[in-house]
Order: structure tokens, then sequence, then C-alpha cells
């Protein structure tokens, strides 16, 4: 879409998008409005891991979702069926359409899906094979590996609500899930559904966990985003689906919005399979595009949910992609990064961090970083420190960045 006239796409003039429905589970909350709370609260979720055996390892904290229960309404054959992130995306799709009251019966094949994930039912394969090799299971059985595949939690999403549109698990490492919106948002404009159920899940397991404990990655205390001190992620689990659909669809039946959609920008680093490019910039490119395909302006921003992982180079690179795209405007925008409060959520976290951005436009709130106590000077921008502040905010950016330098920028208006 390079050379797309800004609030327009290849197919023409911009169809005007609107998220009519928000849901989510993370180690904060397990509803929207709970998240809401403890953002606003400055709640931090980051704690000791319980989900396994983590003896041994350099770091053993990571923000866990904590006694959710499965679905009631889930029929018997696909809770036995379902991993962890599968229950994860139900629950938060199941909240997003109460929310948005869409009637899928009404038009179901004009209702899609497409998610971001990385891990998916890992974890379930993970105890499957361990229980094997300690004695504990004496065979395999299909069960516990049915959820292991992506694909499964967008089948289940389809299965339960009867979705028959186009249905889509993109894994762009951790930009997965913002550049799963911005998917909703071309198959919408193209003309191709009304609606899509658009986000991410993700659940801990023990070979990611593992994996970034060997990289050196993990902060042994909780994360600690654009501070001085940081010294590495924590990681987090849970899942964001929206109801993503036309303003026209959405005003035919009489739907509230929490926001509109209005682009977004991604690009390649090329750079470093695990490093940002050192410039930022493909971060900046992503950020660039975003906005010149919204049409909207640096100084109209008033807020960044950044990418913010707390390791040392990743907070430096963005902090100065941010300055080589906002200017002058860089010091009147607020950035945050809400992975200080429920951590890395790899796959998830774009859709996660898009719905947050969603509430801070709609409840005119900027969400805190909460374990900020020594801005790094390096990096000078307001990074709302600890405490959330009250802001009327008319657009905002989300950014989500991955291993293999995959970058996305989403932009959000307020309704």
């Amino acid at each position: 879409m390079n050379g797309v006239p800004a609030g327009h796409t290849a197919a023409g003039p911009a169809v005007p998008v609107v998220v009519t429905g928000l849901g989510t589970v993370n180690a904060l909350a397990h509803s929207t409005a709970a998240f809401a709370t403890a953002l606003r609260a400055g709640t931090c979720a980051i704690g000791p891991v319980t989900g396994f055996d983590a003896t041994g390892y350099r770091s053993r904290i990571a923000a866990e979702v904590k006694d959710l229960a499965i679905p009631t309404w889930l029929p018997s054959p696909l809770r036995r069926r379902a991993s962890r992130s599968d229950l994860f995306a139900l629950v938060a799709a199941k909240e997003a359409l109460t929310d948005s009251r869409l009637d899928i019966a009404a038009a179901p094949t004009r209702v899609g899906i497409v998610l971001g994930a990385t891990t998916a039912g890992m974890m379930r394969g993970e105890t499957a094979l361990f229980e094997r090799i300690q004695g504990t299971r004496r065979r395999y059985t299909t069960t516990p590996l049915l959820g292991m595949p992506m694909a499964t939690s967008a089948d289940l999403l389809a299965t339960v609500f009867g979705c028959e549109g186009p249905r889509l698990v993109l894994s762009t490492a951790c930009s997965s899930s913002a550049t799963a919106l911005g998917v909703a948002l071309d198959w919408i404009r193209l003309g191709r559904v009304d609606a899509v159920l658009a986000g991410g899940t993700e659940s801990m397991c023990r070979t990611i966990f593992a994996g970034f404990n060997a990289l050196h990655a993990l902060a042994l205390e909780p994360c600690r985003p654009f501070d001085r001190r940081r010294a590495g992620l924590s990681l987090g689990e849970g899942a964001a689906v929206l109801v993503i659909e036309s303003a026209a669809h959405a005003a035919r039946r009489g739907a509230g919005t929490h926001a509109t959609i209005l682009g977004y920008g991604m690009s390649a680093d090329g750079h470093h399979l695990t490093a940002p490019h050192p410039e930022g910039v493909g971060a900046a490119l992503a950020m660039r595009r975003a906005l010149a395909r919204s049409g909207v302006g640096p100084a109209d921003v008033g807020y960044i949910n950044a990418h913010g992982t707390g390791t040392p180079l990743n907070d430096g690179v963005e902090a100065s992609a941010i300055r080589q795209v906002f200017g002058s405007a860089a010091d009147r925008v607020a950035v945050s990064s809400t992975k200080s409060a429920l951590g890395h959520t790899l796959g998830a976290a774009g859709a996660i961090e898009g719905l947050t951005t969603i509430l801070a436009l709609r409840d005119g709130f900027l969400p805190p970083t909460v374990n900020l106590d020594e801005p790094d000077p390096a990096c000078e921008l307001d990074f709302v420190p600890r405490t959330s502040r009250p802001a009327e905010l008319h657009y905002a950016l989300s950014n989500s960045y991955g291993f293999g330098g995959n970058n996305t920028t989403v932009v959000f208006g307020r309704a």
C-alpha cells in the first residue's frame, strides 16, 4: 500500500471502521471493566510462576492468569479439547460479542475471524510429554495434542459462535495480534465482511519461558520499561478480542461504539533475529505509515501505548523512533508501557494493548508505566510513571514490535 493517499485504501476512499465490542482475559483481570479499573489503579500482576515448576531458572516470575473457570456454556467435548490459550480466546470473544450485541446468525458468512498467536497450546503438549517421560502417563492420547496448533483458537471461535466468514491466524512474533487488527480493518474496507472478531491469545509455556531465560532477556524483578535500571522483560499471558465492523453496519443495527480504528502500518527491519535495528528504522517506518494511512498528524496524537518491553536495547530504540517520527510534538505526547503491569503477552500483546489504548481514549485517562521509578534520561519522553492521569484524548497509537524485526503500529480515534 505504499503511495496510497491518507484516508484511502487500495480500493478507494477509506470506509469508516469502528470497534463495537471489547473482551479480555489477562493477569490483571477477567473482564474489560475490571481491567480498566486495574489499569487506572496502577496494579502490577507480575509475581512468582505457579503454572509449572520454575526451579533452576534464572528468573522465576511472570504475569499469569489465575482462577479462570472453564465456561459452563462451552460444550463438554470442546472443554476437553480446548487448550489454555483457546479458553482465553473463547472467554474474551464471548465478552466482546455480548458487549457488541452482534447477531452472527443474521449473516454468518459476513463475520470473519482473525487472531494473532505464537505459543498456542504448547503448554498442554509439553505437560503430556513430561508425564510420559516421568511414567505418570501410560500412552499418548489425541486430546492433549488437538489444542496445540495455533489455528485451533480461531476454529473453536467459529464453531462455538457460528462464524462462517474468512478465518485466519497470524504469527509474526510479538506483533501478531496488532497485525490481526490491521487485517480485520482491511477485510472490512475491501467489503469481504461486515464484522470481524479480531485479537490475539497466548498462554505461558515452559519452552518459551526457558528460551527467554537462556537469552538472559527476563528480569529478576517485575519489569520496569524506560527506567534507567531496566534489566529485561517479564512474560505474561492472556487474550483480547475486539468486534470490529464498518461504521455503516454498526449504525444500521444501532450498536454503540468504543472507538474508531483508523489505520495501521507495518515494516520489517531485516536486521537481526532478536534485536531491533539500532536506529529504530523499522519502528519509525511503521509509525509513519500508520499515521499517513490514517490521515492523522503527529501533533494530533495524545497517547502512544509503547511496545516497551523493559529490555535495555528495545526501550531506547523505541524512544528514539518516536522522536524521529514526532519531532517537537514528542514533548507533548504521553507514552506508557502496560507490560509493566501485565507482562509481555507475546502474540496477544498487540490486541491487549490495542484494547488498553481504546480504554484510554474512551475513558479519558493515561495508563501508567507502573514500575517506573527512575526514568532513563536518554529516553526523554513523558512515560506516565507509576500512576494514571486524566487526559482528553482524540487519537492514539499502539506499537507492537517482534523478533525478526516485525513491526506494526495501529492508530485509533475517539468514537
